[in-house]
């Protein structure tokens, strides 16, 4: 059994070249429709399959059209559409009386308005079922391209039933635009969101904190290790300031003819002295 190649839209592609080759797929008859969907069912007839998803390749591209007042490339809302369709054929039941077409706008519909509040901005705006009905329906519901009013903002609050405040977040949101966080390398004189951002690095606090640490790691400490005595300095600078793993209490016994108990009681009293010396010089 052989599979039909659906038509795939790249970024390469060009979408008139794409809209040519699917408008002269031609659509199926309800007796058609039928016959493959009990072919899918039944058989798992996945060349059926193929045959349902082209000739409504044409209605995911009619629907997506009419989503192109957000922005995002036209190619991008037909494929996600097309993973709609796709879903709206598994799950098609000719049996119900039901024309493919009819059945599958939902689902179309439903992917493109996922991939849309995915990628319309870098926030999320649309997260509760009240705020995506708001999202997809507050442009046709405009009268006109000026600003709500608090009236007309009022009035397509109670139709669709979310605050007023909402609706006016919503309008301002999607009448605004993205703005880059960093400027163009290019432009000398331009100045963008990144040049207002606090450098913490460079925050007086962080200054101080950072000499301070450099000098308890520095000189500090080489006065720390200057107050040990040889054999108590030798000990700490192997198990702690080593730039290897750090010698063991039992590699340091040995080294010295004591036991690895000794050589642990005098670590325990040069890490003491050490850090009552660090303590009064800072």
């Amino acid at each position: 059994m052989t599979t039909m190649t659906l038509p795939v839209l790249s970024s390469g592609d060009s979408l008139d070249r794409y809209i040519q080759q699917i408008s002269a797929i031609p659509m199926l008859t309800q007796e058609e429709e039928t016959s493959l969907a009990t072919r899918l069912h039944e058989h798992n007839d996945l060349e059926a399959a193929g045959k349902l998803v082209m000739s409504h390749l044409r209605v995911v591209a009619s629907i997506a059209r009419g989503y192109a007042g957000y922005g995002l490339p036209q190619a991008d809302l037909i494929q996600e559409g097309n993973i709609g369709l796709m879903k709206a054929v598994k799950r098609f039941e000719p049996a119900r009386g039901v024309r493919l077409y009819s059945f599958a706008v939902h689902w179309v519909r439903a992917e493109i308005h996922e991939y849309i509040l995915r990628n319309w901005r870098l926030v999320r705006i649309a997260t509760t079922k009240a705020q995506r009905k708001l999202f997809f329906n507050l442009r046709s519901m405009k009268s006109s391209l000026n600003a709500l009013t608090h009236k007309e903002a009022q009035q397509i609050a109670d139709d669709l039933g979310v605050k007023r405040e909402e609706v006016l977040e919503m309008e301002t949101r999607m009448t605004g635009h993205d703005v880059a966080l960093v400027a163009d390398d290019g432009d000398d004189e331009s100045y963008a969101p990144i040049d207002w951002l606090a450098d913490n690095d460079n925050e007086p606090v962080a200054v101080l904190e950072r000499r301070a640490t450099d000098r308890l790691q520095g000189e500090d400490l080489h006065a720390a290790l200057g107050s040990l005595d040889d054999r108590s300095r030798r000990i700490v600078e192997a198990r702690w300031l080593s730039d290897d793993s750090g010698a063991t209490l039992h590699e340091l016994a040995d080294e010295f003819g004591v036991s690895a108990e000794r050589i642990r009681q005098i670590e325990v009293k040069a890490l003491q002295k050490m850090k009552t010396a660090l303590a009064v010089a800072a």
